[in-house]
């Protein structure tokens, strides 16, 4: 269970507190399980009242053991289960309160809003529906709407998506605090393009194989593939500007 953070936000600290951290190390700490995690994405969070770090007198973050933790359950709530952020605060309060909490989840539309289910009656986290894809990542219709007309998330033929689509739509909306609209990121879906299709050259042969082990095996290969290929496009930008991440 989550224990209440010593202290709060606003509260002057002494900056050599060794039991605090940095925003820089909290980021460290969690990219091994959140690879996508930046520093704007910690602040955003912040903002929105999901985590309170304490701050210096100079005004700089720093986060608890607590922190960190609480951090990771928001992560973790909006990557498996595609959770809002009000419903994954709510959820978080209550068990700082030492209260019963079982994990919701969104079902389709009922009434114009997204209806929260028991745990017993979760979806698959392979796909998820339109309002499901909405309330998750907190944007409107109309903004969904011009995203898949530049091709940036797509529906499934069914018109559901693949749970993917949560990380891209909320990637999309922060990138577009910083103002870069969709239609600039058409080039970056080109590029995501033409890298899936040089992984699936590799493994296409062993997809094709009548050997389940084989096909099972293609399946952890083209993760492997995946994971390197986005290891080494991200390595290619911070070279190209000539920029380090924390």
């Amino acid at each position: 269970m989550l224990k209440s953070p010593s202290g709060g936000a606003g509260h002057g600290i002494a900056a050599t507190d060794s039991r605090l951290m940095s925003i820089g190390t909290v980021l460290n700490a969690l990219r091994e399980e959140f690879p996508d995690i930046t520093i704007s994405k910690i602040r955003f969070l912040e903002s929105e009242g999901l985590v309170e770090p304490q701050r210096t007198p100079s005004g700089y973050r720093k986060f608890s053991a607590h922190d960190v933790e609480r951090l990771g359950h928001v992560l973790r709530m909006q990557r498996d289960h595609y959770l809002p952020l009000k419903v994954i605060r709510e959820h978080l309060d209550a068990m700082e309160r030492g209260e019963a909490a079982p994990l919701p989840t969104l079902c389709r539309q009922r009434d114009g809003e997204a209806a929260v289910l028991e745990p017993a009656e979760r979806r698959t986290a392979a796909r998820i529906g339109r309002t499901q894809l909405l309330a998750a990542a907190e944007i409107g219709e109309q903004e969904l709407e011009e995203w898949e007309s530049y091709g940036l998330i797509t529906p499934l033929p069914d018109g559901a998506y693949d749970a993917e689509a949560v990380t891209v739509a909320s990637l999309v909306a922060e990138l577009g605090r910083f103002g870069i609209e969709p239609r600039h990121l058409r080039v970056m879906k080109g590029a995501a393009d033409r890298e899936a299709g040089l992984v699936d050259q590799v493994v296409a042969p062993l997809r094709r194989h009548r050997n389940p082990q084989t096909r099972a095996h293609a399946e952890a290969r083209a993760k492997e593939l995946a994971g390197l290929t986005v290891k080494l496009h991200a390595a290619l930008v911070q070279t190209a500007l000539g920029v380090r991440l924390p």
